[in-house]
C-alpha cells in the first residue's frame, strides 16, 4: 500500500472525473489526503455518494463536493470545468480520469456503442482541458493526468472503440504537454493494467463461478496472466503514480505515458 506518501497539495483545487469509485475514488482520497480540495465527480446511488464526500471530507479537512456531468455530451464536460471553478474558484489539477468501454467483434461492433466510448474516453479529455487551460496558463501552473490503459501502447481483440479512444488520449497528452511545456502546464498519461476495482472484482467472480474456480484462480488462469507480478495493481498505487505526477518533483516530466502494469508491457 502507499498511504505514508506524502505530497503538499495545500491551496490546490483538484478536479477528478470518473471518481465515485475504483481508481478515481482511490486518487481524490491521495489527493485530499495530501492537502487538495476535491471535485468528486460521477455517477451512482445519491445517499452512498453524500457519504463518500463526507468521509473525504472528515478524514482530510478539506472542501470536497460532487458533480454528476454527463461527459458523454462535450458541452457538459466542459459545463463541469466551469461549474467546478464556480465552486471552488479554480482548477489547478485536472485529473481525466472517467471512461466506458464495449466489447465485440468489429463487424458487429454498434455505431452508438463507438461514438459514445470515443466521448467520454477522449473527446471529454480534450473538453475538459481546453476549458481549464485559460485558469491554468494564467496562473502559470498545473497539472494534467489523463488515465488511460496498456492498451494506449497495445492492442487487444474485441476493443476497437477502447484501444482507439485510449491510443488518442496518450496523443492529445503528447500534443497538450508540447503546448505547455514553456507555461508551468504538464500534461502525462497513466496507463495500468488490470486494476483491482469492483468491476474487475465482479468480471472475476463471474468467471470463477463459471469455472467453478476460487477467485484467485480464477484471477491468475483468466487475467493476470500476462502480469509478471500475478496480482492486480491496486487502486491506491495507480493513486500514488498521479500524486507523483501533480507535485513539483515532477515539474520537468510531462508528455509520456506512465505505465502501471506490474511489468506486463515487458513480457
Amino acid at each position: 500500500m502507499t498511504d505514508d506518501i506524502s505530497v503538499n497539495l495545500t491551496d490546490k483545487v483538484a478536479l477528478i472525473t470518473g471518481s465515485t469509485s475504483g481508481i478515481g475514488l482511490a486518487t481524490a482520497r491521495m489527493l485530499a489526503k495530501n492537502g487538495a480540495d476535491i471535485a468528486l465527480h460521477g455517477f451512482g446511488d445519491p445517499n452512498d455518494i453524500k457519504s463518500l464526500v463526507a468521509d473525504i471530507a472528515r478524514a482530510s479537512g478539506r472542501k470536497v463536493l460532487h458533480f454528476s456531468h454527463d461527459l458523454s455530451d462535450l458541452s457538459m464536460a466542459r459545463q463541469l470545468v466551469e461549474d467546478v471553478t464556480v465552486a471552488f474558484g479554480k482548477v489547478d489539477i485536472l485529473v481525466n480520469n472517467a471512461g466506458v468501454q464495449h466489447v465485440a467483434d468489429i463487424e458487429e461492433f454498434p455505431d452508438a456503442a463507438w461514438h459514445r466510448v470515443i466521448a467520454v474516453n477522449l473527446t471529454a479529455c480534450f473538453a475538459t482541458i481546453k476549458a481549464a487551460w485559460p485558469q491554468m496558463k494564467d496562473r502559470g501552473w498545473g497539472r494534467i493526468i489523463n488515465t488511460a490503459s496498456t492498451l494506449a501502447l497495445v492492442a487487444e481483440p474485441r476493443k476497437a472503440a477502447y484501444v482507439a479512444s485510449k491510443h488518442g488520449v496518450l496523443g492529445l497528452t503528447r500534443e497538450i504537454a508540447l503546448e505547455g511545456a514553456r507555461l508551468g502546464i504538464t500534461c502525462n498519461t497513466i496507463c495500468p493494467a488490470w486494476v483491482l476495482t469492483p468491476l474487475a472484482a465482479q468480471q472475476v467472480e463471474a468467471k470463477a463461478s463459471q469455472l467453478g474456480k476460487s477467485f484467485q484462480e480464477a484471477a491468475e488462469t483468466e487475467f493476470l496472466t500476462d502480469m509478471p507480478t500475478r496480482r492486480f495493481v491496486d487502486p491506491s498505487e495507480v493513486a500514488a503514480g498521479v500524486l507523483f505526477l501533480c507535485s513539483d518533483l515532477a515539474k520537468s516530466i510531462t508528455g509520456h505515458a506512465l505505465p502501471i502494469d506490474g511489468g506486463s508491457l515487458v513480457v
